[in-house]
């Protein structure tokens, strides 16, 4: 298996559920498993966690789980025979009030707040841009439209708003009943749909760690970026987060298709430059879903996206109900090695004018310098709280980073950043022994032999989170 060091999140569902399978996925590559909250009941998702951290322990590999909330249903409802082949030109009312299943001619709404936040001359694009209506007047609860672009529309599409300003909160009721339920199993992380500023934000991470205190786990907290209100608010979300995911779908469809491959750019670079993590998603291998192999577009669509420095790339229907999970797996693995020993490094230019005001990040950035320079075989960090390899992951750097850690809740949230192989030791509070203890540890893995340099950092004393004031230059004797 070639190594890559941008990480696979990889959905589980009907396709992957076989414990044989998604023991291969992860063997084959896979980092992160989400699970999506849109399905299931909750004990289907404690189950799912179980199954996932059953086949990480088969599979030897580290693995964390990422709880997707399903957020704000901005959806129709029902039709009465599933669904209406609405054409160009033809009246149709969406109808809060309604009841009764839908028919040509109109349909209810799961979101009732739609009346409110329209008003005439609005575009609405159902079914991820699939079919647009415009808005001809709101009439109580009634929102009265022509249909510019026609099609197949089924029950519970989803509904969009050119342009954004649909009023919908980031969490339901339903979003913090599976924060409880996310938080029973420890998810490492949370995803949070469609967010619009820090505040959504700053409640989820609350929610979060109340239902987590019993257990003693915080977990990371990553912000969806569908929403056309979230871009203008982008530093303040991401100050608000862990990372966040550049969620292609819901975001092509409110600020339009051209424009989110320049704004995927800027996201993965301010994520960066902000000491985030960040998830490109979205059909990425879509045709995989059906085929055995990827088109030349997607294979160049996640190539672009390990090469514009994202974190993770994801798959969704792909490894969720798709025919082919374990190949797409196998699939952008290879494409993300490809990419990666395409990069160049410029770390030299990446430090030029950069200020380091702390101690452990200077000592990360330290670690960084000299080990490029000198052709170090690895760097290695002890860390607590994996502060430091994150520091480091946000550089490029054609060296891999290895976090010791006696921590597995810190294990697992590190199997997202970039090019970071989290191992877990118990580590001596003595720190020559500990330093002894990470060499042993490296040369029995096979990561370092006879007559190789790595640098490794560590601080005084042992065990304290954010005390990283040390780095070593080591050969192997």
């Amino acid at each position: 298996m070639p190594h890559h060091a941008t990480k696979i999140v990889a959905t589980l569902g009907p396709a992957s559920s076989d414990p044989a399978i998604l023991e291969a996925m992860i063997r084959a590559g896979v980092n992160v498993v989400r699970l999506n909250f849109s399905h299931g009941k909750a004990q289907d998702h404690v189950d799912r966690a179980t199954l996932v951290r059953e086949a990480a322990k088969r599979a030897g590999r580290v693995v964390a789980i990422m709880a997707d909330l399903q957020g704000p249903k901005i959806r129709v409802g029902k039709f009465a025979e599933g669904k209406v082949d609405l054409q160009a030109g033809a009246a149709f009312i969406l109808d809060a009030s309604r009841t009764e299943p839908g028919d040509i001619h109109g349909v209810g709404l799961d979101y009732k707040e739609l009346p409110r936040d329209v008003k005439a001359g609005d575009l609405l694009l159902l079914n991820d841009g699939l079919i647009v209506l415009t808005v001809d007047k709101v009439q109580g609860e009634q929102v009265h439209t022509t249909v510019k672009m026609g099609g197949e529309l089924s029950n519970n599409k989803g509904i969009n708003k050119q342009g954004g300003g649909l009023t919908a909160p980031a969490l339901t009721g339903k979003d913090m009943e599976d924060i409880k339920t996310a938080m029973s199993f420890q998810a490492d992380y949370v995803a949070v749909s469609f967010p619009k500023n820090a505040t959504d934000m700053e409640m989820a991470r609350q929610l979060c760690n109340v239902a987590a205190e019993p257990f003693k786990h915080k977990p990371g907290l990553i912000a969806k970026i569908e929403r056309f209100e979230a871009i203008p608010h982008l530093e303040e979300i991401l100050r608000a987060s862990d990372g966040i995911m550049v969620a292609r779908g819901d975001l092509a469809v409110e600020v339009g298709n051209a424009a989110v491959p320049a704004l995927q750019k800027r996201m993965i670079k301010l994520a960066r430059e902000m000491d985030k993590v960040a998830i490109t998603a979205t059909q990425m291998m879509e045709s995989m879903i059906t085929n055995p192999v990827p088109t030349r577009a997607e294979v160049s669509d996640v190539a672009n996206a390990v090469l514009d420095g994202t974190d993770a790339v994801m798959l969704s229907a792909e490894t969720a109900v798709g025919k082919y999970p374990l190949e797409t797996v196998e699939q952008m693995v290879q494409i993300c090695s490809a990419a990666e020993d395409a990069e160049e490094v410029a770390l030299d230019a990446d430090f030029t004018g950069k200020t380091f005001t702390y101690i452990d990040q200077t000592i990360a950035m330290g670690a960084l310098f000299t080990a490029h320079h000198l052709g170090a075989k690895a760097i290695v960090a002890l860390t607590d709280s994996g502060s430091t390899p994150l520091w480091m992951s946000r550089h490029r750097i054609h060296i891999p980073i290895y976090a010791l850690t006696t921590r597995e809740n810190t294990q697992r949230r590190m199997a997202l950043y970039r090019n970071v192989h989290a191992l877990l030791m118990d580590t001596s509070t003595d720190r020559d022994t500990a330093l002894n203890q990470a060499e042993h540890h490296l040369k029995s893995r096979g990561i370092v032999d006879q007559g190789d340099v790595y640098a490794i950092t560590c601080g005084e004393p042992m065990g304290s989170p954010g005390g990283t004031n040390m780095l070593k230059i080591c050969k192997v004797g």
